[in-house]
């Protein structure tokens, strides 16, 4: 499957449908996260939830993100705790890509930010207009995979030129 997706498609394809679904792993790369909501059981929950319960049934969880998020997340995400030690995540101010990556068998790459308005999530009226690829084909996988791979273990870490901004560097190479 290679498909071409808009808007609310985004939501409910990547966001509903493939990461609930996943049995070992979910990376997710954003350059903005904010505090983004599901339909569950016919109410409107954080999608912090989804990624709670992917926890507790032991899926690694990645989140590769630009900066911090705001408080509605912060506040949101107090209220699992299984993702302190569930989710693992790395700010880099350089990311600007898009993806999700689920059990290495399904790639979303895109325009649309971890938010309701990129992700579809919002009504008609309120969203971005978003538009992204979503396969199983391997090869595309596997370079989506690699490029998120890559900005997780560092590796452009040592020529960057903007680790001043960048806390988790500073953490991981202290003077």
């Amino acid at each position: 499957m290679l498909d071409f997706i808009t808007d609310r498609a985004i939501y409910d394809r990547v966001i509903c449908t493939a990461i609930p679904r996943a049995e070992r792993f979910v990376w997710i790369a954003t350059a903005d996260i904010k505090d983004l909501h599901v339909g569950r059981s016919g109410r409107m929950v954080p999608f912090l939830e989804t990624l709670s319960d992917l926890a507790a049934r032991r899926v690694e969880i990645r989140l590769l993100h630009a900066k911090e998020p705001g408080p509605a997340f912060r506040r949101d995400f107090d209220r699992y705790p299984n993702l302190i030690t569930g989710l693992e995540r790395i700010l880099c101010p350089r990311v600007h890509f898009k993806s999700v990556v689920v059990d290495g068998t399904f790639a979303y790459t895109g325009s649309a930010n971890l938010t309701g308005a990129g992700m579809g999530a919002k009504s008609e009226h309120k969203r971005n207009f978003e538009s992204a690829i979503i396969t199983d084909q391997p090869k595309i996988v596997e370079k989506v995979m690699e490029q998120f791979d890559a900005v997780w273990r560092g590796d452009h870490c040592g020529r960057c030129q903007r680790k001043q901004y960048c806390a988790d560097y500073r953490d991981l190479h202290p003077r």
